[in-house]
């Protein structure tokens, strides 16, 4: 079988072969070609995680810092947070899901 490569794709595929640890580039992408496998995930996705965790970082933040000022920390502060924890499980399962497929 033979199949042609850009530059760009032989320098990464010769990238990955290196950091496989296999000693041989014909069994590493053989192996990637029978048990490689192709995960897709939403950029949007991945941003909206990304932006909810940087909010939840921010808010604990400034909770310690009010708790630090203040030697408080009200009730209001923590449902706060455990709501928008909650907000970023779906999408964590979501893509625990894909992956866990992956397995199989």
């Amino acid at each position: 079988m033979k199949f042609r490569v850009s530059d760009e794709e032989l320098e990464a595929i010769n990238k990955k072969f290196q950091n496989s640890g296999m000693k041989s580039k014909s069994d590493f992408i053989r192996t990637m070609i029978m048990e490689g496998h192709i995960v897709i995930f939403s950029e949007t996705e991945l941003r909206e995680i990304h932006r909810l965790m940087t909010t939840i970082a921010n808010n604990v933040n400034q909770i310690a810092v009010r708790a630090n000022s203040t030697g408080k920390v009200y009730d209001e502060d923590i449902a706060e947070i455990k709501e928008e924890i909650n907000q970023i499980w779906q999408p964590l399962r979501y893509f625990q899901s894909q992956l866990l497929r992956l397995k199989h």
